[in-house]
């Protein structure tokens, strides 16, 4: 019986403990990105809105866990990124930062993430390079890549037969990679580019590199830019007349919201690739009706905001698996655990820290085709998971074997 009470009353004292332990995790989530400018409707508040609802719908404070969400605007720019970035790791007691779109400001915040020893979940930014040589053992690059969206729309509009490219590129660090990467796809398949030219990020005005994309002759005019950048760019195309004169548009990155800022009229047609659609399920569908509501602003949410939701669940699965925050043991464990929500389906993150999932090869409806408020997507094909993201192999990441 004494040896009975007593192996009770350790039993105990390790739960009393362990509760207490997992009482004391508090973690600080800081949501940085753009609230201001050309991606503050891709991105902006409602990826704080995602944070928060993954917060919620994980029972983060049921189960002992305490998360304080704060957020940041970086202005799209490298070194607001890493100021702010800095400042939350040095003096505020930041543990992980998630999203920050513009490639160039990602990088930055990885640099700084990997030498404070930081989770960074990216769901913005594009560059492959962030699982290529950049690559570090805290960051996890979760919706989509600079080499998923080259594969997967620059590979579509090569086998319907637009054989010859002209980039229109954003001027920094996620144009060069999306051009870099759709060009290598647009060779590899047969195909040949015949010209590039460079614009300011961001631009106006881009009549004189439209100009010159018509007057190079190509079957398809790549745009390598995103957000405001692509939504104007097709809206002058439009007045050029440029695809009524034949030459195909390719928006290499197309946001659910710049379709909507162009409407069906002008956007109709587009082809173009997304991990994400509101409309793809009933669990998507549920969970994109209770984001609009939060947001307030009518928008349904794009991929990179189902992004920032996905990656804080299964980090904050990690850090109940593992009771602790440390930074390495988490993302080893989110690598370790195979990923499971109702936005992205299942998936996994692979060593490399390229996370892994179906994607989607969508055209845009004609106004006569959409039956409502957002429904703006065909669903042309569906991109399995082993085939949507560069193989491991082939990203030069240090961290794999």
């Amino acid at each position: 019986m004494k040896k009975s009470g007593f192996v009770l009353a350790a039993m105990a004292a390790s739960l009393m403990s362990s509760a207490v332990y997992a009482e004391d995790i508090n973690i600080k989530i800081g949501v940085l990105n753009d609230r201001s400018g050309l991606y503050a409707d891709l991105s902006g508040e409602g990826s704080v809105i995602a944070a928060r609802m993954a917060v919620e719908d994980f029972g983060a404070a049921e189960k002992g866990i305490n998360v304080e969400i704060v957020s940041a605007d970086h202005q799209n720019r490298p070194d607001v990124a890493s100021t702010v970035a800095r400042q939350w790791y040095d003096e505020d007691d930041v543990d992980v930062i998630v999203d920050v779109p513009t490639s160039s400001a990602a990088l930055a915040v990885n640099e700084l993430s990997a030498e404070r020893g930081k989770v960074f979940l990216v769901s913005g930014a594009a560059t492959s390079d962030l699982t290529g040589l950049a690559c570090n053992a805290t960051t996890i690059h979760w919706t989509y890549d600079t080499w998923a969206l080259a594969n997967g729309t620059g590979s579509a509009m090569v086998e319907q037969g637009g054989d010859t490219w002209f980039f229109l590129t954003a001027d920094y660090a996620f144009g060069h990679a999306l051009e870099r990467d759709t060009s290598a796809v647009v060779e590899a398949a047969g195909g040949e580019v015949v010209g590039t030219v460079r614009h300011p990020f961001p631009g106006q005005d881009f009549s004189s590199f439209l100009l010159q994309a018509q007057a190079s002759g190509a079957s398809v005019i790549g745009l390598a830019n995103a957000g405001g950048d692509t939504t104007n760019s097709i809206m002058q195309a439009a007045e050029f007349g440029i695809t009524q004169a034949g030459q195909a548009l390719a928006g290499l990155l197309v946001f659910i919201t710049d379709v909507n800022a162009l409407g069906l009229e002008t956007a109709q047609g587009l082809v173009l690739t997304e991990s994400f659609y509101w409309d793809l399920n009933e669990g998507t569908r549920e969970w994109s009706e209770r984001f609009a509501e939060e947001l307030g602003t009518g928008n349904m949410p794009t991929m990179v905001q189902a992004g920032v939701y996905s990656s804080v669940l299964h980090y904050l699965k990690a850090v109940e698996e593992i009771g602790s925050k440390d930074a390495e043991e988490v993302v080893a464990k989110m690598k370790e655990m195979p990923t499971d929500d109702p936005l992205f389906g299942p998936g996994e993150v692979r060593e490399d820290g390229r996370k892994i999932h179906d994607l989607y090869l969508f055209r845009v409806k004609s106004p006569d085709e959409s039956e409502g408020p957002w429904d703006y997507y065909e669903t042309l094909s569906t991109i399995p998971a082993a085939q949507a993201f560069r193989p491991m192999d082939e990203g030069n990441c240090p961290l794999v074997q």
